[in-house]
């Protein structure tokens, strides 16, 4: 059974309130939430957040200097894990062991073809997708099939094939990989993809093609907890718009503020109430 956390979730107003008036600091409400979560519910979180593990380890190994902070290790932590990858989640450190020692006969169920970066995140979507947490589960496939079609309209642009960029499979996978309509013949089956094409096609302005994207990000996340509004599933959700605000803050932060207003706004406690008990 799902454990409920009213006092949480209660109290998560008060942490972007404190974020408004510090300075915003994403780090920091995570910092807050984590240690008053279930064992179980930390590892969903961790799972959740590990997304940004694998961005780092991909410019650490690229030689990038970007580091993202919402990662669950620190740069020298990973530095150390990356050297040590038992150090890592088992289905990260056998991928990040196989492509540091390719030669050895223990990895060669390893496609020598595939970038590090597909094989990295074709793991993370595979675990996603036994969690036990029903967002975890729902918002990586979302996040899988945005990036994938991502992808495939920057593929498509620069007239290459668009089955070589795609992280996982199944339909819209396959679809992708074969359709030449404006859409990708999604239209039926992702419901934000004329939201998204039309995003993509703001080749001028790059920050309003992300503002369009994160929107559809931040929809989402709300279409994935309708009736969720003390359990995990509502946490994850908040933080998952944390996440955009953090990414705001940095890129344009008139903008973030906007986005920090927006989701304080969703946490009114008397709206929490009266949802609940409709």
């Amino acid at each position: 059974m799902a454990r409920n956390y009213y006092t949480l979730v209660a109290g998560l107003r008060e942490f972007a309130m404190d974020s408004e008036k510090k300075g915003f600091d994403a780090c920091d409400i995570v910092l807050e939430i984590r240690p008053q979560l279930s064992d179980r519910d930390r590892g969903y979180m961790r799972l959740f957040y590990a997304v940004y593990d694998i961005e780092n380890i991909l410019n650490m190994k690229a030689g990038r200097t970007q580091f993202s902070v919402l990662g669950n290790y620190t740069a020298e932590e990973l530095e150390a894990a990356v050297a040590n990858p038992s150090e890592l989640p088992a289905y990260m450190g056998r991928i990040v062991a196989a492509y540091a020692d390719p030669e050895n006969p223990e990895f060669d169920w390893i496609d020598p073809d595939m970038p590090l970066s597909k094989a990295l995140y074709t793991a993370y979507y595979d675990e996603c997708a036994r969690s036990g947490s029903r967002y975890v589960r729902q918002w990586s496939e979302f996040d899988r099939n945005l990036r994938n079609v991502i992808a495939a309209y920057g593929a498509r642009k620069a007239s290459l094939p668009v089955a070589d960029q795609l992280v996982g499979g199944g339909y819209v996978v396959d679809t992708l990989g074969r359709s030449s309509a404006a859409d990708f013949g999604l239209r039926g089956e992702l419901d934000y993809i004329d939201d998204l094409i039309d995003a993509l096609a703001e080749e001028e302005n790059l920050l309003e093609k992300e503002r369009k994207i994160d929107a559809i990000r931040w929809r989402v996340s709300d279409e994935l907890t309708p009736f969720d509004y003390f359990d995990m599933n509502a946490i994850l959700s908040y933080l998952t718009k944390i996440n955009i605000v953090h990414r705001w803050v940095s890129l344009d932060e008139s903008y973030g503020r906007q986005m920090l207003d927006k989701l304080m706004a969703s946490l009114d406690g008397k709206e929490l109430i009266g949802r609940s008990g409709a």
